[in-house]
C-alpha cells in the first residue's frame, strides 16, 4: 500500500471497487431472492414440491424429506432450477459468491502497481473460497 494512501487515511482504489461490487452485488442478490420468492409464491412457476406438502415434508427428519421430496443433495439441487423452489436458490448463490466475485478485478489491479503479495493473497483467497464450495472436502456443509 502506498504511503499517500496510508497517511491520507483515504480508501485505496481497490478498496472502493470491491466495496462497489459488494454492495450492489448482494442488493442484487436480495432482488433476485425476492422476485423468485414471489414467483414461486405466487404459482407463476411450478415447484417441484408441490405447496400443499411442504408442511408434510418439512416436519419429517432431514433423510426422509430428501427421500419423499426426491430432493439431490450437494450441488445437485442446481438441476432443478427451472423448479420454483429451487430458483430462489441463485439469489443465496449470488450472495454466497460476492466475496469471490469482488476479488477477482483486485488480482490484475494489484498486479498494476507491483503489490504481488497482495495479488497472491487475493488468488488464494478465491481459490479457497472456491475449493471450499465445490463440496469436494465432504465438510458436511451440502
Amino acid at each position: 500500500m502506498s504511503d499517500q494512501i496510508k497517511a491520507t487515511g483515504k480508501a485505496s482504489p481497490e478498496q472502493i471497487t470491491y466495496a462497489n461490487m459488494l454492495f450492489y452485488g448482494s442488493w442484487s442478490g436480495l432482488a433476485l431472492m425476492a422476485v423468485t420468492y414471489l414467483l414461486y409464491v405466487f404459482g407463476i412457476i411450478t415447484p417441484h414440491i408441490p405447496l400443499e406438502k411442504v408442511p408434510l415434508l418439512w416436519s419429517q427428519p432431514v433423510h426422509t424429506y430428501l427421500e419423499l421430496g426426491q430432493v439431490p443433495t450437494g450441488w445437485g439441487w442446481a438441476v432443478l432450477l427451472g423448479k420454483g423452489d429451487f430458483l430462489n436458490f441463485l439469489g443465496i448463490v449470488l450472495l454466497a459468491a460476492m466475496t469471490i466475485v469482488c476479488y477477482i478485478p483486485l488480482i490484475p489491479a494489484f498486479l498494476k502497481r507491483k503489490e504481488f503479495t497482495f495479488a497472491v493473497l487475493a488468488l488464494a483467497e478465491i481459490l479457497v473460497l472456491m475449493f471450499a464450495a465445490s463440496g469436494i472436502v465432504g465438510g458436511g456443509g451440502h
